[in-house]
């Protein structure tokens, strides 16, 4: 099992585990953020999985996509493996709102982060936690 960067640890919560990638919550209420990262080592771009692991991280990310769309009803659900900071390959997924603080521009910077209230956590979690239910599994 590969080990997730310490800079996801910290910015994000483990919300639970497909077949290839761990899913994450970025802790910032602002945006419904949540990032993919596939349990692989040494990894920090998508053509360096083998094919099958490509593959694999796309039915995960296009099923996160689905289940963010349905939960969160953005105007446009941006995703992107930017790795900038964060070496590791990792792949964002941000419901965007026309509303939103950053909108249009991308949201690294533009706002401070607002953290969640627990009860918003929760109605996060549990309202994807219900869409994902093939090959998932929600962290214990």
């Amino acid at each position: 099992m590969a080990t997730i960067h310490p800079q996801l640890m910290h910015d994000c919560q483990l919300l639970g585990r497909f077949t290839l990638s761990h899913l994450l919550l970025m802790r910032d209420a602002n945006y419904p953020w949540c990032i993919l990262v596939p349990d692989r080592d040494g990894i920090s771009e998508i053509h360096q999985l083998s094919e099958s692991d490509q593959q694999q991280l796309l039915r995960e990310s296009s099923q996160l996509a689905v289940a963010m769309e349905s939960a969160f009803s953005p105007d446009k659900l941006n995703i992107a493996a930017l790795g900038n900071v964060v070496p590791q390959l990792h792949l964002h997924h941000i419901a965007r709102y026309r509303t939103d603080a950053a909108w249009p521009a991308p949201v690294w910077g533009r706002v401070p982060a607002k953290p969640y209230l627990e009860y918003e956590l929760e109605a996060v979690v549990h309202s994807l936690a219900a869409l994902l239910t093939s090959g998932f599994t929600v962290a214990g």
